[in-house]
């Protein structure tokens, strides 16, 4: 007994033998394994249709549940959805039979799980890993969206959850594959950033129906997917369409949640079915065989949540594929097995075939005639902004940590934000399609998150400054309303800006004040000149603000790159001497107002406005001397109530966009006019038109000094639907540039593409819903140009929007949702949000640029580099206490990480600690080949100058997550139809990157590439 005990320790611990197998292994067993990647792949048939089984689960990270519940398996009441008992349950399976497979894809619920077992279990699951039985799909923290998340977020969500997996099991964690089978679309950028992970394919679930038609007729369910223009074959990947979204085919779900028959496999019983069953496969497979082009043919076997009890299904899929299988004998040509998507990948691949090619995206996503899912891209704006600020923070969280090295207590707080943002880029977490009480709780995790880096932003900045008493800074998190206490109660207050830029930066400063005599000072005491203004009407009655501020005060700091400049703010008795601009109100038929038409203007722009509406009229870049017409007016879509019982009866709701009308254009909206009250607000820093359109709308345009682009501030809400109405607000900018039907979308903030009204490249397009269909996702800028004329009008979002052009001339962005029906799909909840009981308001900016083509890139791309990675601003109140030495150190002069600016093309996407004294700095070439004759060029970049305070001892260039040499990255290399001197078949051991070797610290980028390099560094200089 004694010896037989020792035998199962040695077993479960050491994994010698198959432990709780049901059969011992021989040499000849076609699933014995020793080794995990493609080597470990079971063999199929030569002859026959290689059927991949493959046994997986979706895990949503938030929807119906929170996180949390759905982990724990709470509120069932809600959804019977335990992930924790999937998981417990899955590795039970494995263990019974070595020919069994499973994949698993959140890292996030992963690693709940994993730090909540035992060593025993920990050697079991590594066994599992290494022989490949068990196989990590994908790897990020949570399955993203691909329509709304900015690519940084998108990177920060794998490199998190494939540094779980690497540092936990090696090579043989690191997935070979994309699994984005639920996102509602697909970006070319995602493509060419799984590319730039090492990735050999990609599997998506959900494609337009019109499209996935064509395909199956066409046998192009599978294609190389072009990711870039700019980095060309070295963002090609291998992209499958999954037969049935990620379901099981119909009536073969035998999960426990399933109403499908099991397998009744005793001939006795009156319900043995395994006759009717194994026909009903083999017919589903043929029909299959029909669709693709080898004779390897992949079916997934599992839903969301499924596998809570694994041996159900597991027990049936043995039965399955023993009965099936055993129709070889009388002459079928069906093979049946467990498989992964890597092992499917893996056949395709020896296969040798030649395969279609695709160059753009997968926009907008229609599951039907009438359900076009393009209201997602502007669900839940509040919690689309949140994101944003929060993911754009992180940056600056990690800069200030690595430059300062700080300790493992920051590094935890580092992590809380990158759980968090990487939660948040969830497909129904940023979309905006979750249930009320998990968006409050995506809200939740996100602002811990930042208050937690909030502390390690404090602690670098004393530490880099040098203080010997850390100074107690604060934040102000309400600025978006105009609430901060510090500067509202404050008679002095320190001022540290930190730019996470590689350039030197102008920003204007905008805080909320009370009202009086003010004095702002720069790095040694200079003199700063600034503005004071009375805040809008519309932000002192906005509902639950709080707040003594009655005035806000602007000024323009100037940043350098990577690092801070310290301001001081402080309040004069009254009649003090200082440098404040005078402003001056003007109201609409206030004395002394003219009855012509009224501009604000500097030295970049001009802005007419109408005199009787204060509507505006005609824009004028002076630089240029060109003039357009322009309106910019607000409208709303009324959304479909339709009860969703059949196609034409789909209503608006969170996923789709659907406007209760059959017209196509702007005809469809309703115009939200205005009653001509507004005014006027001019002074040296800036001038502003204060637009009162409703009880509900109001707008700010705003003009800086300096600035060449026009700020569209927006408040929208609680939009009304006393009338039983629900409606969906656009910004409509209408001009008379002759655009015809072309206008660009940027994919993920990065590459642009091209969109032309009512028409698909892959498809012929049956246009069933004129207006939803042509909207698309806008994370970054969306903008339309005049060929003729050589202009082009930018405009820059806040956050992620649907837009679209459905005129010549015209761009709109839907800036706000309230609807009062679901579209029935799955969130069984209107997407109504309360805000503080009468409906939420939305406060956002659109950023306005107009300039010719040629300036045109150079211009909205440095613009939204600005507006995403805007400067962190810390406030210390002054008070008799403060140090004023330690005062002095930060405020008396300014600092840089970098020795000098970087090249105006090169963007840090990352410098964070990482493992030992090693750290991560991730650089980009943010400009498209032939975008501009200077900055498309390559840039050469020395390490040097970004860690100027460090002794760099080694550098390693990575995939883009940083987890993997690159020289251990050999990629599938594919051919294509009409190429086949596409490069060889086989794997590529090449770089990822087209770009010879570098040597030493200094390295050169070409458009568009990102480059990961992980960096020993030595003592500090």
């Amino acid at each position: 007994m004694e010896l037989c005990l020792g035998m199962i320790v040695l077993c479960f611990v050491f994994g010698y033998g198959d432990c709780r197998s049901h059969r011992d292994r021989s040499p000849d067993d076609p699933y014995s394994s020793t080794v995990c990647g493609y080597e470990s792949c079971p063999k199929g048939t030569p002859g026959q249709i290689n059927v991949h089984l493959i046994s997986h689960t979706h895990d949503d990270v938030g929807w119906l549940k929170t996180i949390d519940q759905y982990y724990y398996g709470a509120k069932s009441d809600i959804q019977i959805a335990g992930v924790q008992y999937i998981l417990d349950s899955v590795v039970d399976a494995l263990l019974d039979d070595p020919s069994r497979r499973f994949i698993y894809v959140e890292t996030a619920f992963f690693w709940k799980w994993w730090l909540q077992q035992d060593d025993l279990m920990h050697h079991t699951v590594h066994r599992l890993v290494k022989e490949g039985r068990l196989e990590f799909i994908s790897g990020a923290w949570s399955m993203n969206d691909e329509a709304v998340c900015h690519y940084s977020s998108i990177i920060e969500n794998f490199a998190w959850g494939l540094r779980k997996l690497n540092d936990t099991f090696g090579a043989c964690g690191r997935p070979k594959i994309g699994w984005q089978i639920d996102p509602f679309g697909h970006s070319r950028e995602q493509a060419a950033l799984f590319a730039m992970l090492g990735f050999d394919g990609l599997f998506l679930g959900r494609i337009d129906y019109q499209d996935i038609e064509k395909r199956r007729k066409t046998k192009t369910m599978e294609m190389i997917w072009e990711g870039s223009d700019s980095l060309g074959k070295m963002s090609d990947i291998f992209t499958g369409i999954l037969p049935n979204v990620y379901w099981p085919p119909s009536t073969f779900c035998f999960d426990l949640l399933c109403n499908d028959p099991p397998i009744m496999d005793d001939p006795r019983l009156e319900d043995y079915n395994v006759v009717e069953r194994v026909a009903t496969f083999m017919e589903v497979v043929n029909n299959q065989s029909l669709q693709y082009k080898t004779d390897n043919l992949i079916i997934t076997m599992g839903n969301d949540f499924n596998y809570q009890n694994a041996h159900v299904w597991f027990k049936n899929l043995d039965k399955l594929i023993k009965y099936v299988n055993a129709k070889q004998t009388n002459g079928s040509k069906i093979n049946l097995f467990y498989s992964t998507p890597s092992c499917y990948l893996n056949a395709l691949h020896q296969a040798n075939a030649s395969w279609p090619t695709k160059d753009d995206d997968f926009f907008p996503y229609a599951s039907g005639e009438h359900t076009v899912w393009s209201g997602y891209y502007t669900s839940r704006p509040a919690l689309k902004r949140m994101e944003r600020e929060a993911s754009a923070f992180l940056l600056t969280c990690k800069q200030i940590d690595a430059l300062a090295q700080l300790g493992p207590a920051d590094q935890h707080e580092v992590s809380a934000l990158r759980d968090a943002v990487s939660v948040a880029q969830h497909h129904d977490a940023v979309t905006g399609t979750e249930r009320q009480h998990v968006a409050d709780d995506y809200a939740l995790r996100l602002d811990r998150g930042v208050k937690e880096c909030q502390e390690t932003v404090v602690d670098g900045i004393n530490r880099i400054s040098n203080v010997t008493k850390p100074l107690q800074f604060e934040f102000c998190d309400l600025l978006n309303i105009s609430i901060c206490s510090i500067t509202e109660n404050s008679k002095e207050v320190a001022l540290v800006l930190w730019n996470p830029l590689s350039r030197t930066l102008n920003h204007y400063v905008q805080l909320p004040v009370v009202d009086g005599d003010y004095d702002i000072t720069g790095p040694g005491g200079t003199k700063i000149p600034f503005q004071i203004t009375p805040l809008p009407k519309h932000t002192l009655l906005l509902p639950g603000r709080l707040s003594n501020a009655t005035h806000e005060i602007l000024f323009r700091a100037k940043l350098p790159p990577l690092g801070y400049t310290a301001y001081n703010l402080k309040k004069l008795a009254k009649g003090g001497v200082s440098l404040a601009g005078h402003t001056s109100i003007l109201r609409k038929r206030a004395s002394g107002f003219a009855d012509d038409d009224f501009v604000i203007k500097n030295e970049f722009l001009a802005l007419t406005f109408d005199q009787s509406s204060g509507s505006l009229k005609y824009l004028t870049n002076l630089e240029t001397n060109t003039t357009i017409s322009i309106s910019q007016t607000f409208a709303y879509y009324v959304g479909s109530v339709g009860n969703n019982t059949k196609e034409p009866l789909r209503a608006s709701g969170a996923y789709i966009f659907r406007p209760n009308c059959t017209g196509a254009g702007p005809d469809c909206s309703r115009p939200l006019e205005g009653n001509g009250t507004y005014e006027i607000v001019k002074g040296p820093l800036v001038q502003e038109v204060r637009q009162y359109i409703c009880a509900w709308v109001s707008q700010v345009i705003r003009l800086h000094a300096t600035s060449k682009k026009v700020h569209f501030e927006w408040q929208v809400g609680p939009i009304p639907v006393g009338d039983g109405i629900g409606k969906e607000i656009v910004s409509r900018f209408s001009t008379n540039l002759k655009s015809g039907t072309e206008f660009f979308t940027d994919s993920n903030g990065r590459q642009n593409i091209k969109r032309r009204r009512n028409f698909r490249p892959s498809f012929n397009l049956n246009l069933t819903e004129p207006i939803s269909s042509n909207f698309y996702p806008v994370v970054d800028r969306i903008f339309i140009q005049d060929e003729t004329a050589g202009s082009q009008l930018t405009i820059l979002t806040d956050r992620a929007q649907a837009g679209s052009s459905l005129l010549e001339g015209q761009i709109e962005l839907m800036v706000h949702r309230r609807l009062l029906v679901d579209d029935w799909l799955g969130v069984s909840e209107p997407l109504n949000e309360p805000g503080l009981g009468e409906g939420l308001v939305v406060r956002g900016s659109h950023h306005l640029i107009f300039t010719n083509i040629a300036k045109s890139p150079r211009r909205h791309r440095l613009a939204s580099h600005d507006l995403y990675w805007h400067p962190a601003l810390l406030l210390l109140p002054v008070s008799s206490t403060t140090s004023q030495a330690d005062l002095n150190r930060i405020t008396q002069s300014a600092y840089s990480g970098l020795s000098v600016d970087l090249p105006v093309n090169i963007h840090i996407l990352s410098i964070e600690q990482w493992k030992g004294s090693s750290l991560i700095v991730r650089l980009e070439h943010f400009f498209e080949k032939d975008e501009d004759p200077v900055l498309s060029q390559p840039a050469v970049v020395n390490l040097k100058d970004i860690l100027r305070d460090f002794v760099i001892t080694s550098v390693r260039e990575m995939t883009l997550d940083g987890n993997v040499a690159l020289t251990d990255v050999h990629r599938l290399q594919w051919s294509k139809v009409d190429q086949e001197d596409y490069g060889t078949l086989g794997t590529d051991a090449s770089k990822i990157h087209r770009i010879p070797h570098d040597i030493g610290t200094t390295f050169t980028l070409n458009p568009m590439e990102i480059r990961t390099f992980q960096i020993e560094i030595g003592p500090s200089l």
